[in-house]
């Protein structure tokens, strides 16, 4: 086998020399695999050599159940033992990672290890997002491959320990974090392929719309933040032949506190696949304006519904979060939310009712849900008592709530079927346009009032179990 030269297992208590340990072992095996794939593509490689590299990983062995700061949701172990993760792109992660062992290290009052992991490093990531290994090698390259080079192994890219069903075997280190290298590996080259932009491009604080209108505002208000509140560029979806699945806008500060947005387009399979993605970036928080139908009778057309309950009859996370798991509202996302239309909107305290309605949101999986036998159709939603209906927002939730991402939901009613005002083209057009403005606006006064709680209090502890990861 040919590998990389070896790095020996060190300890620190200093988060940044840790930090950029882990950075010199992962870029020096990470340039092995794309020197050695040169030569194999140049015939200058043997096809009985097998090449590998391995991913850095982190060790953390303690005899205390401490913390540094007991108000924080994260940065410590919640039993004595011994746990470790596997760490990849440094590029993105450095001040991430430097955070988090610093937590652990004034936590514990011991010392990381960071040494060399016995997980391989897949070539495809070694590569990175902008290599296509079906469009660059020939038929017998591709044959190849696999024989010489590390593969995904997808037994090691599931969500047991996000979903919390994960159990060490016996001499097997904890986990310290939710994701895997390769789990976070796949899900950045994922988020290239739906978004058209690279994962250094996100922000930690994200819109997600299903309308192409919102983009279009966004793009428009973006760019001419640029300069200011910190604000340094915008980045936008880039197309080869044709616009990705799920196109990204990133609004960026230096920081990465600025606001990425993605038009996810229609449905609860959409909502699950992007934010599974957007989930390893560990965001402070995400947020879905869209648009949405009204159940009640006292709503009107532009009326805001903000979130406090979802009833989910989305059928894409039942497998991994039960829907009869509730799904809380968090306190500072709502009041952020409510601060935001106030200031927006001009309505101040009992005024807001006049626009707006807290309570349940129905996620259902169906467009057509309009066309079932009336009974059946109201009967969950009269049980619920849900105000208003879409198909996107309990899972984007649901999926926050799992991933200990913070999250939130302000939509606007744009129909109300039950009532006879039904979704037709002419009005749809002419009511999107006319509302949009407003509320991006909302949601991006929400973000910069989420900016200024800073992390510490936006990791809600309703979001963490009893026997939780230390990694934010």
């Amino acid at each position: 086998m040919k590998t990389p030269k070896r790095f020996p297992s060190k300890t620190f208590d200093d988060a940044a020399k840790a930090r950029d340990y882990i950075k010199e072992i992962y870029d020096t095996n990470t340039a092995f695999l794309r020197e050695a794939f040169e030569d194999f593509t140049y015939g200058r490689l043997g096809l009985d050599k097998k090449v590998s590299a391995f991913y850095p990983y982190l060790r953390l062995e303690t005899k205390t159940a401490t913390r540094a700061d007991s108000r924080l949701s994260y940065g410590f172990v919640t039993q004595p033992g011994v746990f470790q993760t596997t760490l990849t792109r440094p590029d993105i992660f450095h001040h991430y990672y430097e955070k988090q062992i610093d937590l652990l290290i004034k936590s514990h009052g011991t010392k990381v290890e960071i040494g060399v992991s016995g997980t391989a490093i897949p070539i495809h990531f070694a590569l990175g997002e902008d290599f296509h290994l079906e469009k660059d090698l020939s038929v017998d390259h591709m044959a190849a491959l696999p024989t010489i080079f590390d593969q995904p192994d997808l037994t090691i890219m599931d969500d047991e320990i996000a979903n919390s069903t994960f159990r060490a075997k016996e001499g097997q280190p904890l986990p310290l974090a939710l994701f895997t290298a390769p789990r976070v590996d796949v899900s950045l080259m994922r988020l290239k392929h739906y978004t058209g932009t690279k994962a250094e491009h996100f922000q930690n604080f994200v819109i997600f719309t299903n309308y192409q209108f919102y983009i279009d505002e966004f793009i428009k208000i973006g760019k001419a933040r640029v300069g200011h509140d910190g604000y340094t560029d915008f980045i936008e979806a880039q197309a080869e032949k044709r616009m990705p699945q799920m196109p990204a806008y990133h609004l960026r500060r230096a920081d990465g506190s600025g606001i990425t947005m993605i038009n996810i387009g229609v449905g609860p399979s959409n909502a699950k696949t992007i934010t599974d993605h957007v989930a390893v970036i560990r965001p402070h928080a995400w947020l879905m304006l869209g648009h949405c139908a009204g159940l009640r009778n006292s709503q009107s057309l532009g009326d805001y519904v903000l979130a406090h309950g979802y009833l989910r009859e989305d059928n894409v996370l039942y497998r991994d979060l039960h829907p009869s798991i509730p799904i809380p509202a968090l306190a500072e996302i709502q009041l952020s939310l409510e601060q935001a239309v106030s200031e927006v909107t001009g309505y101040n305290g009992y005024e807001l009712k006049k626009i707006m309605r807290t309570g349940t949101v129905a996620t259902i999986d169906d467009r057509n849900w309009e066309l079932r036998p009336s009974v059946r159709q109201n009967m969950r939603f009269s049980q619920s008592r849900a105000i208003a209906l879409d198909m996107e927002s309990g899972t984007i939730a649901a999926n926050g709530f799992r991933f200990r991402v913070p999250y939130g939901t302000l939509l606007c009613v744009s129909d109300k079927p039950l009532h006879g005002q039904l979704k037709l083209p002419g009005m749809a057009d002419s009511f999107y346009r006319e509302r949009v403005e407003q509320h991006l606006k909302i949601g991006l006064r929400t973000m910069e009032i989420l900016r200024e709680y800073g992390p510490e209090k936006l990791h809600s502890r309703k979001l963490r179990s009893f026997n939780e990861v230390a990694f934010q």
